[in-house]
């Protein structure tokens, strides 16, 4: 486990992510007094990847929950499989007379067939999901509960009863509790509001968008051989794209996608031709990409405007 701030500072940068003070200092506490963390902010700032440094830097298994309209206790928890009862079912059917050997009445063959019961409903039979893996894991685990907001409220209520105990009931076993506590990450992209009950249980951190010297770094860890220009110039028309009204704002992922392609295109400058050709790889829909060629325009022409070059007359620079 992390012994301070700092050291979450460099698990985490360790596994190439790269987190401030604020970040930490959550992470700290929330792994040494084992609360649940509740990670809020827009979609793409890398909410989905704390979990899994988190698991990294610790060396523990990452069981992840992919939370959705509709999703309910069942797929949450647990499953019985069936077929293999069925198949149990049949191996009974052939030892019956043996089971049944001795009995005088129906009462008593009634009896020898129900002392049975603890044959077909057991842990033999049951498929765990992720929130009951996550409890019976033998070793501490990391349980990731990504995209809170999109479950139900109903589901949300049950959520909150399993975190607050960690343990859960099997009305055919009994009540299983955790072997382990794990650490609780959860996520949301603030699509509704989360319960009071459920922020009371959790410890909450906000992440945004990064500010454009801590974007720098993330960029050029990732694609350390970008040139600087160019990443200064990445950032600062991202900067102004997520200004903009747009179906979705480029995520983080997003921007080191583009980043990539422009590298592999030996690009060493933006310009207006060769962004516009790989903007797909940053912006997913077309209303977003036709605001995205304003935004660019506007700003190659800031740009040759503060060179005191007409607009229009610079050319691409490709090396």
């Amino acid at each position: 486990m992390f012994q301070s701030v700092n050291d979450v500072i460099s698990g985490f940068g360790a596994q190439k992510y790269i987190c401030n003070k604020n970040v930490a200092t959550v992470v700290y506490l929330g792994t040494s007094l084992q609360k649940p963390i509740l990670v809020e902010g827009p979609a793409g700032v890398g909410k989905t990847e704390l979990g899994k440094v988190l698991a990294d830097a610790l060396g523990m298994q990452l069981i992840r929950l992919q939370c959705y309209e509709g999703l309910d206790e069942a797929k949450a928890l647990y499953e019985w499989e069936y077929a293999k009862q069925l198949l149990y079912t049949q191996i009974l059917k052939e030892k019956i007379s043996d089971i049944l050997q001795g009995s005088q009445t129906l009462q008593e063959a009634v009896d020898c067939i129900a002392n049975q019961d603890g044959v077909f409903f057991s842990d033999r039979f049951l498929l765990p999901r992720p929130l009951l893996r996550a409890l019976l894991s033998e070793k501490p685990c990391v349980l990731l509960i990504d995209e809170i907001d999109k479950s139900d409220a109903e589901f949300e209520a049950f959520l909150l009863e399993v975190l607050s105990d960690f343990q859960i009931s099997v009305p055919e076993i009994g009540t299983l509790k955790a072997r382990h506590i794990p650490l609780v990450i959860l996520t949301s992209n603030n699509s509704r509001e989360m319960s009071d009950a459920l922020k009371r249980r959790c410890l909450h951190l906000y992440i945004d968008f990064p500010d454009s010297e801590r974007e720098m770094e993330i960029i050029k860890l990732k694609v350390p051989n970008v040139g600087d220009r160019l990443a200064e110039e990445v950032v600062r028309l991202l900067h102004r794209l997520r200004k903009l009204d747009l179906k979705k704002t480029p995520s983080i992922s997003e921007t080191l996608d583009w980043v990539r392609a422009l590298t592999l295109l030996n690009v060493k400058q933006l310009d207006q031709e060769l962004v516009e050709e790989t903007l797909s790889t940053l912006i997913k829909y077309e209303a977003d990409i036709r605001k995205a060629h304003q935004e660019l325009k506007a700003y190659l022409a800031e740009k040759q405007a503060q060179r005191g070059v007409p607009a229009g007359s610079e050319k691409d620079h490709l090396h």
